[in-house]
């Protein structure tokens, strides 16, 4: 009778599974992602690349801020970290614009290892001090590298080439070359959006998941804690300063990760672009997305990122929205207020972001 009992329960349950949308629709959207380069041109690809680049960077970010409340306002610094180490580390020795570029030579994807290993290093070297201090104070010490950092990057000439960057070799791996060479599938050419497009989405996919079971695990619970009641979490025998400076790591990987991928896509480093503004926009996203939540971090990139170019492409066709120089508001900066104006919505309505973790405690 038990027996009976139990295997009309599991019909139920498979039945109740079978029921729900949430897994077709998965399917759907992993099979469009995965088809959209056979119909994108080349601007939609970049810009779906740079939202993809921008989601395992904020994934980070949030696994730090959303997850542990440590504020770092130099996430950008990481971020350049791991595109210039990749260009050092994979590059040749060279001369451009009058510098004298120096390279390693190394082959591609063990230099892409290890710029994101140099900057878990970084992050590594900091962690003492994000393991110590929290809230505003860390924010201020974080905003510290971003000054370090745009400083280095505009005088090391010889491994950053200056203002004007320095270029990006292209990415090989098992033989396979991620650049502008024309390769056709089914009749499309492929070239290197189309390329990166599936590299792209397998790093994110590894990253979201790796995110995802630390935030589900002990670790995660850990982390909560520290966020929520640090003094509570020390006297329950959590290692607080440990767990800082271990995510505080984890995150700048992340962001290092992000480098090396926006360094691919662009083809060019410039010490501009990896200044305070990428970092606020970042934070951005978090708190548009969710903080604590992997998927939030990802919707939240892709409004951020995908805003501009958005308001780029269709500038002639839209109010107020010009080209720069053309007595209208840019795209870049009209970006900006929509997105900020987001936030402000954000933190009046949906102080969880829209993808607000529910709480374990709450009724489904």
């Amino acid at each position: 009778m038990s027996e009976a009992v139990q295997d009309t329960g599991a019909r139920e349950a498979l039945t109740a599974r079978l029921r729900r949308p949430a897994p077709y629709l998965r399917l759907a959207g992993s099979v469009l992602l995965l088809l959209l380069p056979f119909y994108l041109d080349r601007f939609w690809l970049q810009a779906g690349l740079f939202a993809t680049a921008a989601a395992i960077g904020a994934i980070g970010l949030n696994l730090l801020t959303g997850s542990t409340g440590q504020l770092s306002m130099g996430h950008a610094f990481f971020l350049a970290v791991g595109a210039y180490g990749y260009c050092v580390l994979a590059g040749e020795s060279s001369t451009e614009n009058g510098h004298a570029l120096t390279g390693l030579g190394l082959p591609t994807w063990l230099a892409a290892v290890l710029a994101v290993l140099l900057a878990g290093a970084a992050g590594g070297l900091f962690s003492p001090i994000a393991g110590r201090l929290s809230g505003a104070y860390l924010g201020i010490a974080t905003l510290a590298l971003i000054f370090i950092g745009q400083h280095v990057l505009f005088n090391a000439g010889s491994l950053t080439g200056g203002f004007n960057g320095r270029p990006v070799p292209p990415l090989s791996l098992f033989g396979f070359t991620f650049d502008d060479t024309e390769v056709v599938v089914a009749a499309v050419p492929f070239h290197s959006s189309e390329k990166l497009w599936y590299l792209a989405l397998a790093a994110l996919l590894a990253c979201g998941l790796f995110a995802r079971g630390v935030l589900r695990g002990r670790p995660g619970r850990a982390l909560n804690a520290i966020r929520d009641h640090r003094i509570a979490a020390g006297v329950m025998g959590v290692p607080v300063a440990r767990y800082r400076a271990g995510v505080f790591v984890l995150s700048s990987m992340y962001a290092g990760l992000a480098g090396v991928l926006l360094a691919l896509v662009f083809q060019r480093t410039v010490p501009e672009y990896f200044g305070m503004i990428l970092s606020l926009e970042y934070l951005a996203m978090i708190v548009i997305g969710g903080l604590g939540s992997v998927a939030g971090a990802v919707i939240g990139a892709a409004f951020v990122s995908l805003l501009p170019q958005v308001l780029t492409h269709y500038s002639d066709s839209l109010p107020l929205v010009s080209a720069p120089g053309t007595g209208g508001v840019a795209p870049g900066e009209a970006s900006r207020y929509l997105y900020g104006a987001a936030v402000v919505a954000v933190v009046l309505f949906l102080p969880g972001g829209i993808t607000r973790p529910k709480n374990p405690g709450e009724k489904k």
